[in-house]
């Protein structure tokens, strides 16, 4: 418990006082014991970085990769889990590698590395919470593991006296001193590979030279370790990414079962223009994800690569002409769960990915109808998106040829300035569409010197700006295309192909810098350079959408050719390469585990007597919980609103049939909320409502839709209170399960 009973009494409805008190006997009394009763209510008795993450123990994995990483321990199960923790660190699959090394924890209070592999688990203050467990503890392992444990001491905590004193070392002062203890590691202990491949992950990007001898030393040894393959990757993503492209396939192979490590491939060949390859790269990645989401119950809010894997799937999909694919996916982001934490408004979160990814696979398709419906995308009444609604909302009254409309849309677009002060991040975005608003504006308006001048201003900044970061790029419509469809217009095709081959610098193989190239060679009369962009645009485009525009203008010149691949290695073709093993393609909410629990009289009760309800299922610890007990009376006294909203409350607790009928005697407050028996924890555990580490039942609020799926839970030490965001959340679930039945026809290819 974090407050004392009385203040939590006082702060009751009167109402429910009276009938409470009773009841919250025991609970005065707990409020005043140590922190292993606290435990009890659902709160980890080893502190507030045990109250996240996993709580349920690991199991065995496979397709993971193989890293051991020996250390002190006198129980070869904390030895097992241990390197399979390891192997999941460096494939960046954190939140499983916190499950095995929270289970070498529960096995051996003691070890010092299973808190150093923590600490590499998490962030924040939580990492932080753990290595210092670690540091307590350094002194009880070999020299080699206490280099470790202060290599990453340096990192994370302040100096002097590793964290007790002192101020903080700078971020580059702290990775400096991580790299010179990870050199000694090395010189130390020659065969430790481990060390190897820890300081190519602390040095990749920065010493690309130094990276890859650090890798290529450990590939010798060990010539499928997945952190050196997928350390290369990072090594060489903007600079010459060439240089990885043998472990891209290596690392898929050696780690097929983690998103991350089908994902990060994908940006490599997207780079490179192997669009094929970086759609089954990226694909794969999704479809791991999503099975795994389904197997381990959590949600794409859960996952922290999720959205940007799937917004890059998106994206990619535009480049192949492959528009109702990538706004498939882009829609699934939108239409997964929301989290006022795990997926709120910050931008890389994954309903923020589809909002982006939706509007920009309908702006590149030209979409300008499903644009301006405001049905279409669901905009937030945030600055970010405000200046995105008014940049889409002008591009595709500008698009229709209504510039009165588009005007009043820029003017909206300007106005935001004003709110810029609260969005740093946002302003250089803000200013190149600024820049080419306007200067589409005076291009439809007839002022083709300015317009001209202006938009290759802009061109150029958004083109600084993405050489930045492409991965995929932050803005939607890269402009020295759009730059050269100008010059077409105003029948200037040599400069026109000036700047679709700048775009084509940017972007290789980009297909609408390549549409543009045939045209402007066509009106060149340069047949033979028109032949060589069209077989490079009819060989990415060869499976697009019928009537995809960059295509169809392009023939519409009159040329024509073979495919023709231009890329730095072979591919294989994404529209025939099978990924269903991978997993699926569409993201459902998980089937809800069976719930086998008896009412106050006795009888069995189970999710199927709800059939066609939406379900709030409640887990709480009893009656002796004043936190669960104020939850309860603040869902029932919503009772109303959930009956309007076809939803039931069932509420399940580890007590007797008996004491909950005893209970509906005495509270008849709780009218509306179902009280539940469920005997020795077991629906608890099907549910993820049981800390398997410290053997306690956890606050568990969960919502199961009509056709019996987990749409949405949070797991942890205290009852969910936001009653308005499950409100919401019900509204939502309710138009998802009406739109699937009403859905018909064909899905978009790539599901």
């Amino acid at each position: 418990m974090r407050a004392g009973s009385s203040d939590i009494l006082d702060r009751m409805n009167r109402s429910f006082r009276a009938a409470a008190l009773a009841l919250c006997s025991a609970a005065l009394a707990l409020s005043q014991t140590a922190a292993s009763d606290a435990a009890k209510l659902g709160h980890s008795s080893h502190g507030a970085a045990f109250d996240a993450g996993p709580r349920q123990k690991p199991w065995i994995m496979d397709g993971i990769g193989s890293a051991p990483f020996p250390i002190t321990t006198k129980n070869p199960e904390v030895q097992q889990w241990f390197n399979q923790g390891n192997a999941m660190l460096h494939s960046f699959y954190f939140y499983e590698a916190e499950r095995a090394f929270r289970w070498c924890v529960k096995l051996e209070p003691e070890n010092a590395m299973a808190y150093w592999g923590l600490a590499n688990a998490t962030e924040g203050e939580r990492a932080k919470d753990f290595l210092r467990e670690a540091v307590q503890r350094k002194n009880t392992v070999t020299e080699r593991e206490r280099l470790y444990i202060e290599a990453q001491q340096a990192a994370l905590l302040p100096r002097p006296g590793g964290f007790t004193r002192g101020a903080p070392a700078s971020s580059d002062e702290g990775r400096r001193e991580q790299i010179k203890k990870l050199e000694t590691i090395c010189l130390k202990y020659p065969r430790d590979m481990e060390a190897r491949a820890y300081l190519a992950l602390a040095t990749m990007g920065s010493s690309r030279y130094g990276a890859e001898l650090i890798i290529r030393e450990v590939l010798a040894q060990e010539p499928m370790h997945p952190g050196a393959h997928h350390y290369r990757i990072h090594n060489w993503d903007y600079h010459e990414p060439e240089q990885a492209l043998e472990s891209c396939r290596k690392y898929t192979e050696a780690v097929p079962n983690i998103g991350h490590a089908q994902h990060m491939p994908g940006h490599i060949y997207s780079i490179l223009g192997m669009w094929n390859e970086a759609a089954i790269s990226m694909d794969s990645a999704t479809r791991v994800e999503k099975r795994q989401m389904q197997e381990t119950l959590t949600f794409p809010f859960n996952n922290w690569n999720y959205g940007h894997n799937r917004n890059y799937l998106s994206y990619i999909q535009e480049q192949l002409g492959m528009v109702d694919a990538a706004i498939f996916g882009a829609r699934q982001l939108i239409d997964a769960p929301l989290d006022p934490e795990d997926n709120n408004e910050n931008w890389r979160s994954s309903h923020s990915y589809g909002l982006f990814a939706l509007a920009r696979a309908l702006l590149r398709s030209e979409r300008w109808d499903a644009l301006l419906d405001p049905n279409t995308v669901p905009w937030r009444d945030i600055h970010r998106d405000k200046c995105w609604k008014a940049f889409f909302e002008a591009r595709a009254w500008l698009g229709k040829g209504d510039l009165v409309k588009a005007e009043k849309s820029i003017a909206a677009h300007a106005e935001l300035n004003k709110e810029l002060e609260k969005n740093k991040d946002f302003e250089e975005i803000y200013q190149i569409q600024q820049m080419e608003l306007n200067a589409r504006l005076a291009l439809a308006g007839g002022d083709s010197i300015a317009g001209l001048g202006a938009l290759a201003e802009a061109a150029e900044r958004e083109a600084a700006f993405q050489r930045d970061y492409a991965d995929p790029p932050l803005y939607p419509d890269p402009i020295y295309p759009a730059l050269g469809e100008a010059y077409l217009k105003v029948n200037s095709p040599d400069l026109a192909a000036r700047a679709f081959e700048k775009g084509l610098e940017l972007t290789h193989n980009d297909v609408f810098s390549l549409s543009g190239l045939v045209r402007a060679y066509a009106a060149l009369g340069d047949k033979a350079k028109a032949q060589e962009f069209m077989a490079r645009l009819t060989y990415g485009a060869r499976h697009a959408d019928a009537g995809w525009k960059p295509l169809e203008l392009a023939r519409a010149a009159g040329i024509s050719a073979e495919p023709r691949a231009v890329v730095p290695a072979s591919e294989r073709d994404y529209a025939r390469t099978d990924l269903a093993r991978y997993g699926p393609a569409r993201w459902v909410p998980y089937d809800a585990p069976a719930l086998d629990v008896r009412d106050a009289s006795g009888k069995q009760v189970s999710l199927a007597d709800y059939k066609g309800r939406n379900v709030i299922l409640v887990f709480y610890l009893g009656f002796e919980c004043p936190h669960c007990m104020r939850q309860l009376h603040a869902i029932q006294k919503r009772s109303a609103e959930w009956e309007s909203l076809d939803a039931v409350v069932l509420a399940v607790s580890s007590a007797k049939p008996q004491k909950n009928a005893d209970t509906i005697k005495q509270m008849g407050a709780l009218a509306g909320v179902q009280l539940l028996s469920d005997d020795h924890y077991a629906n608890a555990r099907r549910f993820h409502s049981y800390d398997d580490f410290e053997e306690i039942e956890l606050h568990s609020t969960i919502l199961v839709d009509k056709l019996g799926r987990v749409y949405w839970a949070r797991f942890g030490g205290d009852p969910f209170g936001d009653l308005d965001f499950i409100s919401k959340q019900l509204e939502r679930m309710n138009a998802l399960v009406l739109a699937e039945k009403d859905a018909a026809g064909k899905p978009a290819r790539g599901e």
